[in-house]
């Protein structure tokens, strides 16, 4: 058998973006995703927006671990990318995704936010209230209120 080396990168290869953010910017999400793709990167998103309905299972039995396991494997994602990509409609950043970036930066990755490229291109804020960071700030705290009971 011949000895198989792992392929090497050439010059001209795409680049590798992992997304960050709420799982609550689903559309935000593919909308990023679909420009970066079409600009001829490799995109890394969100494994899932929600938990899936499993028959004979209790996600809430098992939410702290799921959490853990789900942060590890994003963590994974973020040292597999060239760079980092926040959803952040309106600015919002959530503990999560604060953390990722954190992770990425030491980690010396290139974090680049939603927020901030559409501020540049149209130099206006945010678009509508639900895009205000105080407001998915509230949300985070009702869901987290929710998770609790």
């Amino acid at each position: 058998m011949e000895d198989q080396q792992a392929p090497q990168p050439t010059v001209g290869d795409a680049k590798v973006i992992t997304l960050c953010g709420s799982s609550r910017f689903e559309a935000e999400f593919t909308e990023v995703n679909q420009r970066l793709t079409m600009e001829g990167c490799v995109v890394i998103s969100l494994g899932m927006f929600s938990l899936p309905e499993l028959p004979d299972y209790d996600w809430t039995t098992d939410r702290s671990d799921l959490k853990g396991r789900l942060g590890g494997v994003h963590f994974q994602k973020i040292r597999m990318a060239d760079e980092v990509y926040i959803v952040d409609p309106g600015g919002y950043v959530g503990e999560s995704t604060q953390r990722e970036i954190a992770y990425a930066e030491s980690l010396g990755k290139l974090v680049r936010y939603l927020s901030r490229e559409r501020l540049a291109r149209t130099g206006d804020g945010p678009k509508s209230e639900s895009d205000q960071p105080e407001e998915a700030e509230a949300k985070d705290q009702q869901d987290q209120d929710q998770e609790g009971k």
